[in-house]
């Protein structure tokens, strides 16, 4: 292309017509330029965590990581998959409609009602195994959010439960975010009343810490 714009310029003849140069240059632009314009399209799957429990969506957190990631320059769009009271079970049960086809990346964000629960650590693994495994059947990104058992549930519950992410992590070697309530759990200020849900501040929070993740992650998914 240098040579080319050289004997542009310096006003040699070209045996191409101008006008064919011009259509050529013009449909390499635009195809450049719409490669690089695609919005990447992520699902946020999870519960009230992800849901926006008494939150305005604005102030939810796959609205508030949308902007974020925006403003890093990252042509994202986020969809609010959370259902209130889900467990990882739940999140299985409905993967297929709450992921639909075009998706680039999913964000899984469950696990934590099963902890409040004090369900079997081994079914929630089972069911986040194969939330990733059929994600990534799907040729599907998968960033995984890990959650933090209770401590009042016993130290015995608590190693098995915290172990689940980082081993599902590894064993799929996809990118994991390893407590997603880092920086608000037990902290009022970023919780409402409940001492479980993020206020609107508390999200943003999340947000903030994680979003060095979640650009890492974007940017693994764009056009190369």
């Amino acid at each position: 292309m240098p040579a080319l714009l050289t004997r542009l310029s310096s006003g040699k003849r070209i045996k191409r017509p101008l006008s064919a140069l011009v259509t050529f240059l013009g449909f390499m632009m635009a195809a450049s330029f719409g490669a690089e314009a695609r919005t990447i399209r992520l699902v946020a799957l999870g519960d009230s965590l992800t849901a926006g429990y008494l939150l305005a969506g604005a102030d939810a957190f796959p609205s508030v990581l949308e902007k974020a990631l925006r403003v890093k320059g990252l042509d994202v769009a986020i969809e609010n998959a959370g259902v209130s009271g889900d467990t990882a079970t739940g999140g299985l049960e409905r993967l297929d409609w709450s992921v639909p086809d075009g998706t680039d990346g999913v964000i899984v964000e469950l696990g934590a009602n099963d902890a409040l629960r004090g369900l079997d650590p081994m079914v929630t693994e089972k069911a986040l195994d194969q939330i990733i495994t059929r994600l990534k059947a799907r040729n599907i990104a998968v960033l995984l959010a890990g959650m933090l058992a209770p401590r009042n549930n016993g130290e015995a519950y608590g190693k098995a439960f915290d172990a689940i992410y980082p081993r599902l992590a590894q064993k799929h070697g996809i990118a994991l975010y390893p407590f997603f309530l880092d920086g608000i759990a037990g902290d009022p200020k970023l919780n409402l009343a409940d001492m479980i849900h993020p206020n609107p501040a508390g999200v943003r929070v999340i947000v903030e810490r994680m979003l060095p993740v979640a650009e890492a992650f974007v940017k693994g998914l764009l056009p190369r």
